[in-house]
C-alpha cells in the first residue's frame, strides 16, 4: 500500500470516528437529526421502534449500512471503484463506532448547543472525508455525482437534499427538534465548503522562458486546457510566453510541483475565479 492510500485510509477512520462521535453524543441523544442517509436512518429506527410493533431495536448504524449498499453501486458506476470502496469502508466503520460507542449527552438539557457541536464534528469528518477523495456513505456519494455534474458547492446539496428528512421528522416528532436540526445542518454546511474546496476554480498565469517544456508537464499531471500568449519582459526585454490555465483549488499543489521542476524561475500570478462559462473538465472518477 502506497503513503498516500495510508493516509486516505486513515482519514476515512478518523472522519468516521468524528461521526459517530457527533450522532452518539450529540444529535441522538437531544433528538436532532444528522443530515444525509444518517438522518434518514434515525428516522427509520424510530419510527420502527415507536409505531410499529417490531419486538428488537433497530440500531441507527445497522439502518444506515442497508441503506448505503444501493448507494454503493450507483457510486461505483458514476464516481468510480477506489471512491467507492472507501466510502463503504467508511460506512462500515461508522456503523462500527456508533455500536461501540455508547449514546450519551455531553451537553443535558441544552438542545442548541447538542445541535451546533454535532452539526460541526460531523462536518469535520465529511469534510475531511470528501477532501481525500472518499466519501462517508449515503447522500455523500449523491452529492459528489450533483456537484460535478454541476460544479457547485456541497454543502448546498446538502441543504436542499435534507428537506424532506427534516419536513418527515417534524411531521413525526414535532417541529422544535425539526428547527434545530435545520441549526445543526447549516452549522454542518458551512464546516463542509469551508473544508471541501474542489468546486472553487483558480486562474493561473505563467510567464515563463520554457512554453513547451511547461506544457507537457502540465498536461501530463493535470489534464488541463492551457492558452499560449505571446509575451515581452519590460526591463529585459526577452521574449516569452504566457501560459494561462484554470484549476481547481485542489491542483494548486500539482501546479506548484510541476513548476517546480520544470522551470523554477518562472514567474507564476493566481488568482481566484469567479465564474467560468464554456468547457471545463470535470473529472468523472475518483479513482
Amino acid at each position: 500500500m502506497t503513503k498516500a492510500r495510508i493516509i486516505k485510509t486513515c482519514i476515512v477512520i478518523i472522519g468516521a470516528f468524528f461521526n459517530a462521535i457527533a450522532f452518539n453524543l450529540f444529535l441522538i441523544p437531544a433528538d436532532v437529526y444528522s443530515s444525509g442517509f444518517a438522518g434518514l436512518a434515525q428516522l427509520i429506527s424510530s419510527v420502527v421502534e415507536d409505531f410499529t410493533s417490531f419486538p428488537y431495536p433497530i440500531s441507527t448504524g445497522i439502518v444506515l449500512f442497508i441503506l448505503n449498499v444501493p448507494i454503493a453501486i450507483v457510486g461505483w458506476r458514476y464516481l468510480g471503484k477506489s471512491f467507492t470502496l472507501y466510502s463503504f469502508f467508511s460506512v462500515m466503520l461508522l456503523a462500527l463506532f456508533m455500536e461501540l460507542i455508547p449514546v450519551n449527552a455531553v451537553a443535558e438539557n441544552d438542545i442548541l448547543l447538542n445541535a451546533v457541536f454535532g452539526g460541526v464534528m460531523s462536518a469535520i469528518g465529511v469534510g475531511l472525508t470528501l477532501k481525500w477523495g472518499a466519501s462517508t456513505g449515503g447522500m455523500d456519494v449523491i452529492v459528489m455525482i450533483l456537484s460535478r455534474m454541476k460544479d457547485r458547492p456541497a454543502g448546498t446539496y446538502y441543504l436542499i437534499l435534507n428537506g424532506a428528512i427534516i419536513t418527515a421528522a417534524g411531521a413525526l416528532y414535532g417541529w422544535q427538534n425539526a428547527l434545530y436540526t435545520l441549526v445543526a445542518l447549516y452549522a454542518s454546511t458551512r464546516v463542509i465548503d469551508a473544508i471541501h474546496t474542489r468546486h472553487i476554480k483558480l486562474t493561473a498565469m505563467i510567464i515563463t522562458s520554457k512554453p513547451d517544456q511547461l506544457e507537457v508537464a502540465i498536461r501530463e499531471k493535470l489534464s488541463r486546457g492551457i492558452t499560449k500568449l505571446p509575451a515581452k519582459g519590460s526591463y529585459s526585454k526577452e521574449d516569452k510566453e504566457m501560459l494561462l490555465i484554470v484549476i481547481t483549488r485542489y491542483e494548486l499543489f500539482d501546479l506548484k510541483k510541476v513548476l517546480s521542476e520544470t522551470d523554477p524561475n518562472a514567474f507564476t500570478n493566481i488568482v481566484q475565479t469567479t465564474g467560468i462559462f464554456g468547457f471545463f473538465r470535470k473529472e468523472s472518477k475518483l479513482d
